[in-house]
């Protein structure tokens, strides 16, 4: 049996009071909201925080109105009638109901990244003279890169970004808002550009996007993503106005797809435009060795999952195709 390591739990009745912790510990210290993540990464060793503020009881991160509050659950966030579509597609895909119960908007953002080689016990990676991410110097995935390749495997990144989401980091001095694209850089282990005094407090989302979410993964739950495409669309009627698609688990952080977005712009969705749309996209994902499936099978179906995601935008009855894939009825 893992266990976890000692640790001191501090537990805040204010985003003040919690900043202010997170400051005076320094590094000694973790955030733990939900924990689906952080206690099993420090049972195998992954992080070993001598203190972890809990973010459980703070009500300022419940905000449910013009701003969705990071320490809402990933449950809320789906009964939310507020909630855009990609958005709800995504949390409703993550995990299993006890786990989407415990983990929170927040959380999930924060997610760390996963690879083969580094979501082991400590003995299993010891045993292979650990990885560049945790205790080693070398990345096992690639051998010959001087950065980590572990790939983001957050599911409402991706749904974020497409509908031009941003976010608010506090730390104890001051406030930021950063969008959710610029929230995550492309290297496994420095994967957030959120310092660890801050903490992310709300996700704000604009109105009047049209989007959707798919994810592709083994199993229908419980799985991380494996691919994950977010589409944002606005229109005059027919004709696109603005275009915004993602991609998840293709790389060590989501990412926008500009050129695609451009080239949509001003046109109606006719199976060509899909079509040219779904290439520009799939040629952007770089999946690597250090996940489930065959990397280029991965990256070979990115151009359907993007066409599937595109025709539902476009009206297409989709509910069969969805539900093969995502083994759930996801509205």
């Amino acid at each position: 049996m893992l266990r976890l390591p000692w640790f001191e739990h501090r537990s805040p009745r204010s985003l003040a009071e919690a900043a202010k912790i997170l400051a005076g510990e320094g590094p000694r210290a973790m955030l733990i909201a939900g924990g689906t993540d952080l206690l099993p990464n420090m049972k195998r060793r992954h992080q070993a925080p001598q203190v972890l503020v809990s973010l459980r009881n703070i009500p300022e991160l419940k905000r449910n109105g013009a701003a969705f509050g990071a320490g809402l659950t990933l449950a809320e966030i789906i009964r939310n009638e507020k909630t855009p579509t990609a958005l709800r597609q995504a949390a409703a895909q993550v995990a299993t109901p006890p786990l989407r119960n415990m983990g929170t908007l927040g959380g999930n953002l924060c997610l760390d990244t996963r690879c083969n080689y580094y979501n082991q016990s400590y003995e299993w990676r010891k045993a292979i003279d650990f990885c560049l991410k945790k205790d080693g110097d070398i990345c096992w995935v690639a051998t010959a890169s001087k950065r980590c390749v572990a790939v983001s495997s957050t599911d409402t990144a991706p749904a974020l970004i497409a509908l031009n989401a941003a976010v608010t980091l506090v730390s104890e001095k001051e406030s930021r808002s950063v969008n959710v694209e610029d929230l995550y850089r492309n290297d496994g282990i420095e994967y957030l550009s959120r310092r660890p005094d801050e903490i992310l407090t709300e996700v704000r989302v604009p109105a009047g996007w049209k989007s959707t979410y798919w994810k592709l993964r083994r199993r229908g739950s419980f799985d991380f993503p494996i691919l994950g495409v977010a589409a944002a669309l606005k229109f005059d009627k027919n004709v696109i106005t603005e275009a915004r698609i993602a991609l998840g688990a293709v790389a060590s952080r989501p990412f926008l797809v500009e050129k695609a977005g451009e080239f949509l712009k001003g046109k109606e969705l006719g199976d060509e435009v899909i079509a040219h749309a779904a290439e520009l996209v799939a040629n952007r994902a770089k999946p690597m060795d250090n996940t489930d499936m065959d990397l280029y099978w991965r990256k070979q179906v990115t151009d359907d999952f993007v066409g599937y995601a595109l025709r539902e935008l476009r009206g297409d009855d989709m509910r069969e195709t969805r539900l093969r894939i995502a083994r759930a009825a996801i509205a």
